[in-house]
Parts: structure tokens; C-alpha cells; sequence
């Protein structure tokens, strides 16, 4: 991650923690279900396995956006935020479309995020629909 210097500043312990217990609980999920279901299932069944382990989980919190000094209410949605520092954005698709990969880049822009994950559940092996963003 940069700040506004250009200067690198890494990723903070706790944010390593929610990451890692995200691809955890998304493995789990995926274990459990395997792919092929809608989207929604997937992200209500992660969101229990999160807050069984002790995370606050937030879903489908809409974030306003700032922009000329003037915030507007409907700006984004994300579809998960773990512990007001991790961003989770799911989806249930045979091909994973660059677009939502510049969508998450953009999320924790906004947000002032710096770790962000897309996890694809819709694949054979869930590792290989796990992408880790750093802002």
C-alpha cells in the first residue's frame, strides 16, 4: 500500500489476521458446499463462519461517496466488510470479469481501505478463485 507520499507503508497485523481468516472460512464454505450455487448463499454462510470466530461482519453496507465536497448516499455496496477493515466482494460465476478487479481496487480507494479480497466460488478448487488486493 502507498500513502499520499508515495512511500510504502505495509499491510498491519490485524489486517493479515481478517485476511487469513477470510481465505479460512472461504475454504471451509467451499469445502462444505462446493460451487454452483447463487452468490447469496455463499456470502451468508462466509459471514457465519466469520462471526463464529469472534469477527464483526457487516453485509451489504452501502458506503457514500465524497466527491467536489459533496457526499452522496448512493455510492457504493459492498457486499462484505470484516471487522471495518477488510474488504470481501463474492461472486458465483464461471469467468471472473477484469472489470470487478478494478471495482475492488476502486472500493478500497473510497473506502481507505487497504486489503480487499475477490473470491469466486463457482470454481473446482476454491484457491483458485481467491484474488488478495492491496491498496
Amino acid at each position: 500500500m502507498n500513502d499520499y507520499q508515495g512511500k510504502f507503508i505495509p499491510i498491519s497485523p490485524e489486517e493479515e489476521m481478517v485476511g487469513k481468516a477470510i481465505v479460512n472460512a472461504a475454504y471451509k464454505v467451499h469445502k462444505t458446499l462446493g460451487p454452483g450455487l447463487l452468490e447469496k448463499v455463499y456470502e451468508v454462510c462466509l459471514c457465519h463462519v466469520l462471526k463464529t470466530n469472534g469477527f464483526y461482519v457487516k453485509r451489504q453496507l452501502d458506503i457514500p461517496i465524497v466527491f467536489e465536497d459533496i457526499v452522496f448516499d448512493e455510492g457504493l455496496r459492498l457486499d462484505i466488510l470484516v471487522n471495518d477493515l477488510v474488504i470481501c466482494e463474492l461472486k458465483a460465476i464461471e469467468t471472473v470479469n477484469p472489470v470487478w478487479e478494478v471495482q475492488i481496487l476502486s472500493h478500497l480507494k473510497l473506502t481507505g481501505k487497504h486489503l480487499g479480497y475477490l473470491i469466486n466460488f463457482n470454481v473446482p478448487l476454491i484457491k483458485d478463485g481467491i484474488r488478495r488486493f492491496v491498496s
